[in-house]
């Protein structure tokens, strides 16, 4: 495949944080290539499978967690990417790793954390991420960390575009390792980011659905989501509605990845490199003015009947109350943590506490209830929200 002026090339990479010895057999492989794969090898990776993406501690088998959904993901940021003739390993990449940061119990276990901190600098899951694959998750002999490329630890810096005012976590890794917060972040980084809004956005109407917490007829109030049904029962005509509505969600994600592709390329007409990219005034890769709009609808739908569900307000209340309880205890008792971890606690504030919100943030969902029982005697009630 012919690299795009304006994609991100390995060969030019601006390199690691720590210096590597390539000694030994490790393949043919980019330094993108590398990178996915250190990604994919960790601990910190591999932990995803355990963790909430929408569901809390779900019964069936079929609902996804941050793993499946990190795969989705790439998958969409891949097909995005080869066809704007972009770097697929970085893409992947960085759709892989975008989710390493969350806590157990997801965004209600991040507000847990960031309450618990509020002295010590808060907790926010996207620095958290890079935290994790620049210090805590360590594998390898001679440098802390994953030691990622730079181009990895921008794109994933700059989740939501430029970085204005880092808080502590990401100003400390910025300072080691400069990442130029200000700037935009590279087509792939931009591309990862709205491959993520594409899985989440359709998704999450499939696990909705199946939970019950949805109804087609519910969905079908908005009105760029019936034509889609119309054409979609039309096709299919006789087909269960089960198999209709996956075909819908199929469809939906087609949609909008052909609209970004079309609404990437229109934007590029006039760039010629990837340096270009990140001294734009705003982001390249976007959707269409129309899907756009589409797309925020979609997402104040998910939001006033998934999301804020009241069953699901509810399972989150007490998803915070566990991991409050939690940071309680460990601070009360700090010989609760395991030996790697209470021998590395430090003396001194702050890091003290952010190290005990080190070890929780690392922990899955089973992980944490487990911790939480084997401390308080019981199995927290009311996690379970499916």
């Amino acid at each position: 495949m012919i690299r795009a002026p304006y994609a991100s090339d390995p060969q030019a990479s601006r390199g690691r944080e720590f210096a590597e010895d390539r000694v030994g057999p490790r393949g043919p492989r980019s330094e993108f290539q590398r990178d996915r794969d250190r990604i994919l090898h960790s601990i910190a990776f591999r932990r995803l499978a355990g963790k909430t993406q929408v569901f809390i501690a779900p019964d069936g088998d079929h609902y996804r967690v941050r793993l499946t959904h990190s795969l989705e993901v790439a998958q969409i940021g891949r097909v995005i990417a080869r066809a704007l003739g972009l770097d697929e390993d970085l893409t992947e990449a960085l759709c892989l790793a975008h989710d390493i940061g969350h806590p157990p119990f997801g965004h209600p276990g991040e507000d847990a954390l960031s309450a618990a901190l509020e002295a010590h600098g808060g907790f926010d899951h996207n620095a958290h991420c890079l935290r994790t694959l620049m210090r805590l998750d360590s594998p390898y002999c001679g440098y802390p960390g994953l030691n990622l490329s730079w181009e990895v630890l921008e794109g994933l810096a700059k989740h939501n575009g430029p970085v204005a005012k880092p808080g502590w976590a990401l100003a400390e890794l910025d300072e080691a390792f400069p990442l130029e917060l200000g700037t935009q972040p590279s087509l792939e980084a931009q591309v990862a980011a709205l491959a993520d809004d594409i899985a989440y956005d359709n998704h999450d109407i499939d696990d909705g659905l199946r939970a019950g917490y949805l109804d087609l007829e519910q969905l079908l109030e908005l009105d760029f989501v019936a034509e889609q049904w119309r054409a979609v029962e039309t096709r299919f005509h006789g087909a269960s509605r089960a198999a209709l509505l996956r075909e819908l969600v199929r469809g939906q994600i087609g949609l909008m990845v052909n609209d970004v592709i079309e609404a990437t390329r229109a934007n590029l007409a006039d760039v010629g490199s990837a340096e270009e990219i990140r001294n734009a005034l705003g982001p390249i890769a976007a959707f269409s003015p129309m899907m756009a709009e589409q797309e925020r609808s979609l997402k104040r739908f998910m939001y006033a009947n998934l999301y804020h569900h009241e069953r699901q307000k509810r399972t989150a209340d007490r998803a915070r109350e566990v991991i409050a309880q939690l940071y309680a205890a460990y601070q009360q008792d700090p010989k609760r943590l395991p030996d790697q971890w209470l021998a590395a606690l430090p003396d001194s504030e702050p890091d003290r506490s952010r190290h005990m919100a080190d070890f929780i943030a690392g922990m899955t969902d089973r992980y944490a209830i487990e911790r939480y029982a084997e401390i308080f005697g019981t199995l927290p009630e009311g996690l379970s929200n499916v």
